[in-house]
């Protein structure tokens, strides 16, 4: 179909394909990649344009639809070499961060203003309610949109977004700004899924629907035969050592044997076009055997269990054990001993930018992986081995990184490009599906702490026996390390004399759980600080002081034999308990019964909900 329309301020006729979205014709057709592809289900803003000077998100928008109208997007708010008004004020007020959002929050701040030049935070607030932004928390956000509406008004002057001048060499407490803030801001910076090359082919996947089971054979050759298909890899396209990871290299490129969650990369294809590749998927032919399946890692731990990896019989990825006293000799002393279970769940990363790469061989045969990698060298060398070439021809580019949390640390599709890109000759790109990102890759560990602690009526920690249990999915991926920093770190900063730690990474049929924000130390502290209030209010001690009882001064040796110097955990806990406005006691009262809530810059205690009598029992409304 041919589509005529006024592009930021140019006239422009394009054919385009009936079932493109307006955000794939400006991205694909017009090479405006400021406008983000996030979710595809109209809610994140990513894609946020204006169309005949309404606010749109383009992916919720058939192309069809933008015959004939004016539309405008981040690239066309300012003219070539500067920035607008609003883009400044992002820029002043440090408001991108990954920066993969922004081009569609200054859109939708953009449109805030014109409606009303003169909104309040809380309108500010309201109107940008249809974006996310995963890295921020938006308080910079507002701020920005404040300062642009103040400037704007002439209620400040223009010199407000004017840099700060900082003492040559001083950047501690300073307002440094970002060097990228610019090219994000405007959109002009370029993401992998952005990128193209000519000649690019478009790579997709081939994914498992069985959480474990044997392949008993794939059938490539009706795709092969395909107009428009360069290429198809299996696992019988790996030259090298087949296998990647962070601790443990258990995970091929693509499935070799066997499946072992759903969601795993069996095969890939590579054609012209993003719909003749997905229609090429539907073309392979794969004959599996279901086998029996373990999806939880307790279930998994328990004698007969299905066995997920032939070289770890009993499900376990790494095991990691600390020792400190005679623990039973503790428990013994202790005048108070409490047990409990603590759980956490997987945890989705949600980043704005969904996994994308780009791969090509160039001129003198370096195998080149451009992708938002939060782990390059180690890929690199992982990569070398699987293709079976020296470490001086392959090289990786990181990208820029529309966030990561961790969740990008795994070379999950690298090895599908580098291999497709071998094949064909030619440059390939693959650019997930938020389906995908969330069904395939690594998550939060979910756990399951057990701690018994054993204390003095003074509060004095005598003891604590501490055993977690993680899900580690289908694949080793960081288990190992976060396993390490769970046993670490999971005691927190307390003196105790008599300590066992046992943390578990195990295998499952579920989808692999990786790197995540303060990985292991958060599943294992959660438990030892919710302990910690429990302790307190069953010994009647304020939960400020059980702590300070307990804590690590300067000269402490942690539970693995380290020598702090200094520590500032004391510090700390003061300036917590003066900033709250703590009430002291024991931790008895809740919610408006408090002292300590609703004062300034404190937060309003929470509330139930409407609740309704039944049975004797309060219960809440649906």
């Amino acid at each position: 179909m041919r589509i005529e329309a006024v592009v930021n301020g140019r006239k422009i006729a394009r054919n385009a394909q009936p079932h493109q979205r307006l955000l794939d014709f400006l991205r694909e057709d017009m090479h405006l990649t400021g406008t983000k592809d996030g979710c595809g289900a109209g809610e994140c803003g990513a894609c946020s344009v204006f169309v005949d000077g309404v606010l749109m998100k383009s992916c919720l928008m058939p192309v069809g639809k933008a015959q004939g109208t004016t539309i405008e997007t981040v690239e066309g708010l300012a003219q070539k070499g500067d920035l607008s008004l609003l883009q400044k004020a992002f820029h002043k007020t440090g408001a991108s961060q990954c920066g993969y959002c922004i081009p569609g929050m200054v859109m939708a701040a953009t449109s805030a203003l014109r409606i009303n030049p003169f909104a309040d935070r809380e309108e500010i607030k309201e109107r940008l309610g249809g974006n996310i932004c995963r890295c921020t928390g938006y308080q910079k956000i507002f701020d920005a949109v404040e300062l642009a509406r103040d400037v704007q008004n002439g209620r400040l002057p223009a010199t407000a977004l004017a840099e700060t001048d900082v003492a040559e060499g001083k950047y501690i407490g300073a307002n440094v700004r970002r060097l990228d803030a610019p090219s994000k801001v405007s959109g002009a910076l370029k993401y992998a899924g952005d990128m193209t090359m000519p000649g690019m082919l478009h790579l997709q996947v081939l994914r498992s629907p069985h959480p474990h089971a044997i392949i008993e054979s794939i059938d490539t050759s009706e795709a092969e035969a395909m107009e428009g298909v360069e290429g198809v890899i299996t696992c019988a396209d790996v030259p090298g050592e087949d296998g990647f990871g962070v601790f443990v290299h258990d995970q091929p490129v693509m499935a070799r044997g066997k499946v072992r969650y759903v969601g795993e990369a069996v095969a890939a294809v590579a054609a012209e076009d993003l719909v003749t590749a997905k229609r090429a998927l539907s073309k392979i032919k794969v004959v599996y055997k279901p086998l029996p399946a373990v999806f939880d890692p307790f279930a998994a731990m328990e004698p007969g269990a299905p066995v997920v990896h032939d070289y770890a019989p009993d499900n376990v990825t790494k095991h990691i054990p600390i020792r400190k006293g005679d623990i039973e000799r503790g428990f013994a002393q202790s005048d108070l001993v409490i047990e409990q279970d603590y759980e956490t769940q997987a945890i989705e990363h949600a980043y704005l930018e969904p996994e994308a790469g780009l791969g090509y061989v160039d001129h003198d045969g370096v195998v080149t992986i451009i992708s938002p990698s939060q782990n390059i060298t180690h890929h690199r060398h992982m990569l070398a081995k699987i293709i079976a070439r020296p470490i001086n021809k392959v090289r990786f580019i990181m990208s820029p990184v529309g966030g990561g949390f961790g969740g990008k640390e795994d070379m999950i599709y690298q090895g599908m490009l580098a291999l497709m890109a071998m094949k064909t000759g030619r440059p390939v790109r693959l650019v997930f599906t938020r389906e995908e990102s969330i069904a395939t890759t690594a998550k939060r560990h979910p756990s399951r702490t057990t701690l018994r602690m054993g204390l003095s009526r003074d509060g004095r920690i005598q003891a604590v026996s501490l055993k977690m249990v993680c899900d580690g999915g289908a694949y080793g991926l960081s288990t190992e390390g976060v396993m390490r920093k769970a046993a670490i770190l999971g005691a927190g900063p307390y003196n105790i004399p008599n300590l066992q730690v046992d943390t578990y990474g195990i295998y499952t049929n579920n989808t692999p759980s990786g790197a995540f924000r303060s990985f292991g130390a958060l599943q294992t502290q959660f438990a030892t600080e919710s302990h910690l209030d429990i302790c307190a209010e069953r010994l009647g001690l304020d939960p400020f002081e059980i702590r300070r009882i307990n804590a690590m001064r300067d000269g402490a040796e942690t539970h693995t034999k380290q020598k702090l110097k200094s520590v500032s955990y004391l510090r700390v806990l003061e300036a917590a308990e003066k900033g709250s406005r703590w009430e002291k006691g024991a931790p008895v009262s809740r919610g408006a019964a408090r002292t300590d809530l609703a004062g300034e810059g404190v937060r309003e205690p929470c509330s139930l909900g409407a609740r309704f009598a039944m049975g004797g029992k309060l219960e809440a409304a649906e």
